[in-house]
This record gives structure tokens, C-alpha cells and sequence, in this order.
């Protein structure tokens, strides 16, 4: 099966805006109650704040409490085979492209810009494919 790119597979990235909401297109690997992995495309609504005082408002999400936050360089061909994700976390990719594949079949591309909430802790898990050398930033969310 072909790989899927990030960006094909979710709606536009501000999905709906009026002056005080915004909705955004965010993507999730999770896995059922039988262990299988799958991709979601969702929306996040984000609300008008002013973040970082003097400049104009922003967007802003409700926060998500994490543990840590590293960075990650994952040499091109480098392959990680079936595996749960070591905990929740926020994977970005910062440079590279990579492929993705999870236990439904489905296989995505990753290239710079993307994010992924990464929920499949448990089961069959999800398998990484560096096609470039990669750098990725994860953050790591609380328990």
C-alpha cells in the first residue's frame, strides 16, 4: 500500500476560524481495545489569548502537562519494527521525512512540519521508517 502524506490525510490545517475560536486540524495514533493501531484525523478548537503580552493575541490550546521534552536524530534508513510508543507523547518532525505504519495496514509519510499525538502505549503498536535523516522533537506528556 502506498504511504499516505500527513498533510493529504487531514483536513486544512485551520479547518474553521471566527474572532475569538479556531478550529485545527490535528493528527493521532492510537490503538483499540484489541491492541491495533490506527491514524485519526481530528480538530482541536483553540481560543484568542493574549500569550505573549505585548504582541497581538494568538490561538492557544488548552495546555497538556508533560513530563519532558527531547530531541530525537534518526539516521535515514533507520527502521523500528512494531512497538508501542514508550508513553503519550507529541512527536514533531523538525527535518527529514519518514513513513509511518501502524497494525490497520495504514502506512503515512511524515516530512518537516507535521505533528503526531502518539497514544498507542499498548498493543501492537505503530513501525518507523527514517527515508532521510530526521530530527524530531518529542515531548513527552505527564502520566
Amino acid at each position: 500500500m502506498a504511504a499516505e502524506t500527513a498533510a493529504e490525510t487531514a483536513a486544512e490545517t485551520v479547518a474553521e476560524t471566527t474572532a475569538e475560536t479556531a478550529k485545527i486540524a490535528v493528527s493521532r495514533l492510537y490503538n483499540d481495545e484489541n491492541g491495533e493501531s490506527h491514524f485519526i484525523d481530528e480538530t482541536l478548537e483553540v481560543t484568542a489569548l493574549n500569550f505573549a503580552p505585548p504582541a497581538p493575541s494568538l490561538f492557544v490550546s488548552d495546555g497538556i502537562p508533560a513530563k519532558q521534552a527531547v530531541y530525537l536524530y534518526i539516521p535515514a534508513g533507520w527502521f523500528g519494527d512494531f512497538h508501542p510508543a514508550p508513553r503519550r507523547q507529541i512527536m514533531t518532525l523538525v527535518s527529514g521525512k519518514m513513513e509511518c505504519g501502524v497494525s490497520d495496514g495504514t502506512w503515512r509519510t511524515f516530512v518537516p512540519g507535521n505533528t503526531q499525538l502518539v497514544e498507542d502505549t499498548v498493543g501492537k503498536g505503530h513501525a518507523t521508517k527514517a527515508l532521510e535523516d530526521c530530527v524530531m522533537i518529542v515531548s513527552q506528556l505527564a502520566d
